[in-house]
C-alpha cells in the first residue's frame, strides 16, 4: 500500500474509492443480512462457498494499491498466469483474484491506472502518467466497481484527445463542457451483472443477465 500526499487530487481519489468501496460492502451486508433463505439456495445447488465469500467481502476492511504496485507484486508472485502481467496492460480476471484471493486475502481498490489505458476523459495525475481512475476488486469475480475523477481542465482534456490520437473536433459536444467552465467532478458505476454472479455465486456472466439474448436479433 502506499503513503501518499495529502493533496486535493488525492483526497478526491479517496473519496470515489471510499464510497465505491462502501456500495460493495453494504451490498454484501445487505444480502446476508436479508437474503439468508436466497442464499441457502444458491449456497445448496450453485456456490457451496457463497456465504463465506459474501462474509470475506464484509469482514476484512478494502486494502487500497496503485496499479503499479499490483503489478510489482503479480510478477514476483511466481505464479504462471495465461495473461501477460507488464506495466501498460489491463489486469484480467486471473491476476484480479490472485491478489484479493491469495495475496491480499481482502476486498481490493486498485488505483492510479497508466493513462494509456485508461480513456481521455480521465484526470491526469500530477506524474503526467497515470490518471485517477481505479477499480473495486472482490474475491471470485474480479473488478465488479469502476470509476474515475474526471478531466475537469480544458487544455489538458484536449492534449488528453490528442494523445490518445483522437480529433477533438469530433468530440465538439464534449470539449464545450469544459470551455466555458465546470467543477471537479468524478464518477464510478456498478456492473449489475457482475454484481449478481458476486452475490448468487453464479460463474457464467451470460446466466445472469435478464434480457435473453440469441445472434443475429439486435433490432437496433
Amino acid at each position: 500500500m502506499s503513503n501518499e500526499t495529502n493533496t486535493n487530487t488525492n483526497a478526491k481519489t479517496w473519496l470515489i474509492t471510499g464510497a465505491s468501496s462502501g456500495l460493495g460492502y453494504a451490498l454484501a451486508k445487505y444480502a446476508l443480512e436479508h437474503g439468508a433463505e436466497d442464499l441457502a439456495l444458491f449456497g445448496k445447488f450453485v456456490d457451496k462457498g457463497l456465504n463465506e465469500r459474501l462474509k470475506f467481502v464484509v469482514e476484512r476492511p478494502f486494502v487500497r494499491v496503485p496499479y503499479t504496485e499490483a503489478v510489482e507484486i503479480l510478477n514476483k508472485s511466481g505464479r504462471k498466469f495465461e495473461f501477460p502481467v507488464q506495466y501498460g496492460l489491463n489486469l484480467q480476471s486471473e491476476h484480479e483474484r490472485f491478489l484479493t484471493e491469495e495475496h491480499f486475502k481482502s476486498p481490493l481498490t486498485v488505483f492510479n491506472y497508466p493513462r494509456e489505458i485508461k480513456p481521455f476523459y480521465m484526470r491526469l495525475n500530477e506524474d503526467g502518467k497515470t490518471v485517477t481512475a481505479m477499480d473495486v476488486l472482490v474475491p471470485g469475480i474480479g473488478e465488479v466497481i469502476g470509476g474515475a475523477q474526471r478531466e475537469e481542465r480544458f487544455e489538458q482534456l484536449v492534449e488528453n484527445m490528442k494523445f490518445h490520437k483522437l480529433k477533438p473536433e469530433d468530440y465538439w459536444w464534449y470539449v464545450d463542457l469544459r470551455r466555458y467552465g465546470t467543477v471537479p467532478h468524478a464518477g464510478f458505476g456498478l456492473g449489475f451483472e457482475r454484481l449478481l454472479m458476486f452475490l448468487t455465486g453464479v460463474t457464467n456472466i451470460r446466466d445472469v443477465i435478464p434480457f435473453a439474448r440469441t445472434p443475429g436479433n439486435a433490432e437496433f
